[in-house]
């Protein structure tokens, strides 16, 4: 008895582990055909199919999640899955806040005339005016020179164009911006007129070098006592004559309607331009880059990083040569450390990518000739394959009429960057000022400022290995340009406003 209770006992102990082991096998058939089902529905483009980027929330333990998808996914596959409905949600929410207009906090133009504001009196004279530098310098000298006309009751002739400076452009007033319009859009505010009466052709004038930021007071008593002896004053130079704070709301509100809504652009620059802008809208939302890496600006700031001896040299020359640029000895590593110098290309996409935007964003580079020329784009060319310019949304018959004057191509580069969803310039100058203050007054455009100061210490160390592009290099870059997307304040809010809005 005891000897078939034995075997009995074996033969259920066989029984349960054949049993258990047959569950086994049940069980990890079942796991992978749940494997095989869920593989079944990625989509076509598994392969080409992205992480999300690093600075992503959750990044990590989503990644752990997708893993096993990665790496079973056939390409041939069409249905996307759950968690990739998730990441292209992800993605979107990501884009929309890249691209995110900042809020206006309900400010808004205020440029219209008071009930007070009265029809300019009766003239006393002549005001001439040479518009010296490049075009946005130009610009806003042309603007200050009408409040400046209305402050000494004179009428304005329209103004004589620079065609001395380094760009040698040749154009006249009416070449680059829209005459009538100019003349008629201010009638209520200052008297225009095309040309000096011809008796007053050989009349004395009284030539001044307006004193730099000047008030009110410097306008209406020391230069309004000229017509006295005068009947014409010319003013030597146009930039930078009248001070930005401490100007009545009045004047403060003419200089913005001369240079927001009087000073438009001739009628063939203004259709060039829109269509370069309905080119770049055809590629989607995109950024403006005015990528000030040019001739001019390199020789007259001296910087020099990423150039050869000889590029630094030939910079060193033009700088001497140019007697109206006054400072001639500049440390260039000294003028990088403090962030006066502009981004090089190669910088620029750094810096872009680390911001997040991907590498199929179309971007505009509003500029002239870049110095080095291609090779020097090439690295920032390979990060954004849809890099534009005038040259290559417009046929060399289109941009024709224009290309031999320097002017007009800028101003076809200030309309594209006015009309864009991201204006981002690489240096502080005339352009980048005039265009963001003219996207602040069409409703705080966004404008991204790069922290050039900081920015140099991090490319300084990408280049010195002590630090790689990713993870870490995104949060510092993205932090440190939190708050230059340019959203009003009350502090800045009140800035701005006494400056016109400039």
């Amino acid at each position: 008895m005891a000897v078939v209770a034995k075997r009995s006992w074996r033969t259920v102990l066989i029984l349960r582990r054949v049993l258990m082991f047959a569950i086994g096998i049940i069980a990890l058939m079942a796991l992978l055909s749940v494997h095989v089902h869920e593989v079944a529905k990625l989509p076509a483009d598994a392969s080409s199919y992205k992480l999300p980027s690093k600075h992503d929330i959750g990044y990590q333990k989503h990644n752990r999640e997708r893993s096993w998808i990665q790496e079973f996914a056939p390409p041939h596959l069409k249905n996307p899955l759950p968690a990739q409905k998730l990441d292209n949600a992800r993605q979107s929410l990501d884009s929309d806040k890249l691209w995110k207009r900042p809020p206006n906090r309900d400010y808004v133009p205020c440029t219209e005339p008071t009930s007070s504001y009265i029809t300019p009196p009766e003239s006393r004279g002549y005001l001439l005016v040479h518009a010296n530098g490049g075009l946005n310098q130009m610009r806003a000298g042309i603007c200050d020179m009408v409040a400046v006309a209305r402050l000494i009751n004179a009428t304005l002739v329209i103004p004589e164009l620079d065609k001395r400076s380094f760009w040698q452009d040749s154009s006249n007033f009416s070449d680059v911006f829209d005459e009538y319009h100019f003349i008629n859009s201010l009638a209520g505010d200052v008297k225009i007129i095309e040309k000096l009466p011809k008796e007053l052709a050989t009349a004395t004038r009284a030539v001044k070098h307006f004193r730099s930021w000047s008030g009110v007071e410097y306008y209406e008593e020391e230069i309004a006592k000229l017509w006295d002896e005068y009947q014409v004053i010319r003013a030597a130079k146009s930039d930078s004559r009248l001070a930005n704070n401490n100007l009545p709301p009045e004047i403060q509100k003419l200089r913005c309607r001369a240079c927001y809504k009087a000073l438009r652009f001739a009628p063939q620059i203004e259709r060039m331009g829109k269509l370069l802008v309905d080119r770049m809208r055809s590629h989607g939302r995109y950024i403006a880059l005015h990528l000030r890496f040019e001739k001019d600006m390199l020789a007259f700031s001296g910087c020099t990083h990423d150039l050869s001896p000889e590029e630094a040299e030939e910079l060193k020359t033009i700088r001497d040569n140019t007697t109206w640029w006054k400072v001639k000895d500049i440390d260039p590593i000294e003028q990088r450390s403090k962030g006066y110098c502009p981004l090089t290309p190669n910088e620029v996409g750094i810096f872009l990518s680390a911001l997040g935007y991907p590498s199929s964003t179309p971007i505009y580079v509003a500029a002239g000739e870049i110095y080095g020329g291609e090779s020097r784009m090439a690295d920032l060319q390979a990060r954004y394959p849809l890099l534009m310019n005038k040259e290559k949304l417009a046929s060399a018959e289109e941009l024709e009429p224009f290309i031999n004057h320097a002017s007009q191509m800028a101003a076809l580069d200030y309309i594209v960057s006015v009309e864009s969803d991201i204006f981002i310039p690489t240096y502080s100058g005339n352009m980048a000022r005039a265009v963001e203050g003219h996207r602040r007054f069409l409703g705080h455009r966004k404008t991204i400022s790069p922290d050039r100061k900081a920015l140099v210490r991090l490319f300084d160390k990408i280049k010195g290995g002590t630090m790689k592009e990713g993870k870490n290099l995104a949060y510092r870059v993205i932090d440190l340009h939190r708050r230059r997307a340019r959203v009003p304040t009350e502090e800045k809010r009140a800035h701005h406003r006494n400056k016109g809005n400039r």
